[in-house]
């Protein structure tokens, strides 16, 4: 039994949206389908995956404006984000008008996440990691077997994720990445929200925001 991944750069914002699955099964869930259903319901068919949940790893535009239609469209239910990204899932509608996206079709998630949490994805167990900063209620998703951790805006290669939108922490993003992520293990690869994918023990190294050498 194994995972397997796609990741479908989806919206003008290039966000990464993941499709997961166990390749015994075929069957898996999308990660964070912030847009651009069409395709990601190609590539799902192109695989021959049945797309049988959404994971969110937190509420904004990019990340998150599909779910709801995606998810009423299959039939499946919505896992995540923390409970202390509402706001933001509440504020979609107003949002993809403002920024030129099609229309979103409000929702509130199946399943609030809590750090600790376990979401089950096709026989795969990933470990939720509350995670926030970039916004109050981001989560990660990680699959311990596969050594892959999808993290969504909380860490990029060479970067971290903004913290000047409405309740982001700087303070508060730093110890989620060095707190919750780190301990996961340097061999960790990791699928940002945006760009190419890296490793934890890459970004200790060599992330200017975050390398352990900053921090004594």
């Amino acid at each position: 039994m194994g995972l397997k991944a796609a990741i479908l750069p989806v919206t003008p914002f290039q966000q990464n949206c993941t499709l997961i699955w166990n390749d015994e099964t075929m069957r898996g869930a999308v990660s964070d389908p912030g847009g651009d259903l069409d395709r990601i319901k190609a590539a799902a068919a192109e695989a021959g995956v049945t797309i049988e949940k959404v994971l969110l790893t937190h509420g904004h535009l990019d990340h998150a404006s599909a779910a709801g239609d995606l998810a009423r469209e299959l039939g499946v239910p919505i896992e995540g984000p923390h409970k202390d990204d509402l706001f933001l899932i509440e504020a979609l509608p107003d949002q993809a008008a403002k920024y030129g996206f099609p229309p979103v079709g409000g929702f509130v998630p199946d399943r609030w996440l809590e750090n600790g949490d376990t979401v089950e994805v096709a026989g795969l167990t990933f470990d939720v990691r509350h995670c926030p900063g970039h916004t109050p209620g981001h989560v990660i998703f990680f699959h311990a077997p596969s050594r892959l951790a999808i993290v969504g805006d909380v860490l990029f290669q060479g970067s971290i994720g903004r913290t000047d939108l409405p309740r982001g922490d700087y303070g508060a993003l730093i110890q989620s990445i060095r707190e919750r992520l780190w301990p996961l293990g340097d061999d960790v690869t990791f699928v940002p929200g945006h760009g190419p994918l890296s490793t934890f023990g890459a970004e200790r190294r060599g992330n200017p925001f975050v390398a352990d050498s900053n921090f004594g």
